[in-house]
């Protein structure tokens, strides 16, 4: 007789636990709300992406601009300016002054190339590099520097000609950038862009992807302050 009466008083407050609506809404609310909170953050988060893609593509285009009138920031060999007669044409009869540097007669230029933290030492390259990291600090992503910066310097045979001045094209490239959410969608953004998980001095962040690497290339004007004559 007692346990029946134990069985059935168990068994009502039970039908009356889940019976009970008492609190219902704040549970509701509570679920919304995190799912409004996340969609916030997650608009936010993309915005901020977007508003540091614009800056950076100015940034890119303004250190180009620069870089085409200063002198390189690499370190320059001094025969890297002059175009050398290719020994195995000899034969070719030397074009006139003025006449396209083709590859036929003048040796291949290698690519010059460096990063912004290499002209460490005071002189011409120091200078550009600080010239045009003035202009970009603070336009890029939170924890970017001089390392991510590359500067390239690429001979144009159909720019420069025999015995006339150098010309070049410069491409100034920002890369190696990591971008932080501050929601867990980049998680989700992460795995969208097919980079997973950024490793940071051996700790995994999920919340950090890859940045577009951008870049600009223009032609050198002259470089005619600090080049040689």
């Amino acid at each position: 007789m007692t346990r029946a009466r134990t069985y059935l008083a168990t068994r009502g407050r039970l039908t009356g636990f889940w019976r009970e609506e008492n609190g219902t809404t704040l549970v509701e609310f509570a679920l919304v709300l995190s799912l409004f909170l996340l969609l916030i953050f997650g608009l936010i988060d993309f915005g901020r992406l977007a508003y540091h893609y614009v800056t950076v593509e100015k940034a890119i285009n303004l250190a180009a601009r620069i870089a085409v009138v200063r002198p390189p920031a690499c370190a320059t060999p001094a025969d890297f300016w002059i175009y050398e007669v290719d020994p195995n044409n000899a034969d070719v009869p030397p074009p006139e002054f003025g006449a396209h540097c083709q590859t036929n007669v003048c040796k291949a230029k290698p690519t010059l190339s460096c990063t912004g933290d290499a002209a460490a030492a005071p002189g011409d390259a120091k200078d550009t590099v600080d010239e045009i990291w003035t202009v970009m600090d603070g336009l890029l992503p939170s924890g970017s520097g001089r390392e991510n910066l590359m500067f390239s310097y690429t001979f144009d045979d159909n720019l420069g000609f025999l015995g006339g001045p150098c010309v070049l094209i410069v491409t100034v490239e920002l890369r190696d950038v990591q971008f932080e959410f501050v929601s867990p969608l980049g998680a989700l953004a992460g795995m969208a862009m097919g980079t997973g998980p950024t490793d940071l001095g051996g700790q995994t962040n999920s919340n950090m992807i890859n940045f577009p690497a951008l870049s600009v290339s223009l032609p050198a004007e002259d470089l005619a302050h600090g080049m040689p004559e």
